[in-house]
């Protein structure tokens, strides 16, 4: 029997969690709601970007989802900028009995030393008021800063660091809340963008980090921030907007988890606006972006992992990625026990339901 679902916001992410979810026969659509006005009353096909006609008109509020009476939510509306207001959705799904699947609010991967010990009782409350469950993951954080480097891990007998990257143009990205007001793109380098503010950083890598190391039975002590920026050398548009000479055009950042005074687990990215820019900082291994993970043990590893997609780039892959991974969890979720579920948690993914035969040309 299929699996009651509804959609929760349709931006660059939404629509792609949409889109497999009126394709894909273990699920049924019964809502999808907005928080666009002019989207409200469009037929999710018409949303998600599909030729098909679901029949089912988006809406302008939870309570009306909630009424259309889901099994599970597929949550994928801002909070990163929004933290509170996304946790708080999220409670309110719960309490109603609907388990909770998405990409926000990004605490929520591994809460546990990172989200406010009020606020995560408070989810937790709700979870088991509405005897639901909630897993909230991505691509990095998520599996590539979580399951990738865990399924490396299981394989050496011995391991002294772990360390994922994400290297990428972004240029073709058009999330401008993202790009300019999140990571301070076209911003001046003498700034502090908001994602640069001490703890920050940590806050919103720090659930992988501590993900990571409750996979490798260890504690980390502190976790240790950096930055630094390169300035645009002339204005140039990209997809997000207008970066003006001077301005910052290029990102390097690293979150450390420390460990008895050593960086026991790194995540590292390397975001760029144009692929001149600071040719010294590591550098994708194909294409205009990857995804690597090292290991530095016995045995050690260097795994790229570089996503494409038939629809797009490797800015449009990586979401694509982010986004199966949060659907074909859903059937996992509804099993699991009510609570803040995590990778840790779920079974090993197998990828079932997913096959389909290429065409026939």
């Amino acid at each position: 029997m299929s699996i009651r679902v509804a959609q929760v916001s349709t931006g660059n992410a939404g629509r792609l969690t949409l889109r497999q979810l009126i394709a894909d026969d273990r699920f049924e659509l019964v809502a999808v709601s907005t928080s666009t006005p002019e989207k409200v009353g469009r037929d999710a096909g018409e949303l998600a970007g599909v030729d098909t006609v679901t029949g089912i008109a988006a809406v302008g509020d939870l309570d009306a989802l909630i009424a259309a009476g889901p099994q599970c939510v597929v949550y994928c509306a801002m909070g990163d900028t929004r933290p509170r207001e996304a946790t708080n959705d999220v409670r309110r799904l719960l309490e109603a009995g609907i388990d909770v699947v998405g990409s926000a609010p990004g605490t929520l991967q591994y809460p546990w030393g990172t989200m406010p010990q009020a606020v995560l009782d408070k989810v937790e409350a709700s979870a088991q008021a509405g005897g639901a469950s909630v897993y909230i993951t991505g691509v990095d954080p998520g599996f590539a800063s979580d399951l990738v480097p865990l399924a490396l891990a299981s394989t050496c007998q011995r391991v002294e660091q772990i360390t994922c990257y994400e290297l990428a143009d972004y240029a073709t990205y058009d999330g401008t809340e993202v790009m300019f007001d999140l990571m301070g793109f076209g911003s001046p380098v003498d700034s502090t963008p908001l994602l640069f503010l001490p703890g920050v950083l940590g806050l919103a890598w720090g659930t992988a980090i501590r993900m990571m190391a409750a996979g490798l039975g260890i504690e980390v002590d502190e976790i240790v921030e950096f930055w630094e920026a390169e300035p645009a050398p002339e204005s140039y548009d990209i997809a997000a907007g207008r970066i003006e000479k001077g301005t910052i055009a290029a990102l390097h950042f690293s979150i450390s988890g420390m460990v008895g005074g050593h960086p026991a687990i790194v995540v590292e990215h390397v975001t760029r606006t144009r692929d001149d820019l600071r040719p010294d900082w590591a550098r994708p291994s194909a294409g205009g972006g990857s995804y690597r993970v090292e290991i530095t043990g016995e045995p050690s590893y260097v795994v790229d992992v570089v996503p494409s997609s038939e629809h797009g780039d490797h800015n449009h892959a990586a979401i694509v990625a982010a986004c199966g991974r949060i659907v074909n969890a859903i059937p996992d979720v509804r099993a699991a026990a009510p609570g803040i579920r995590t990778t840790l948690d779920l079974p090993l993914p197998t990828g079932r339901g997913t096959y389909a035969a290429p065409a026939v040309s």
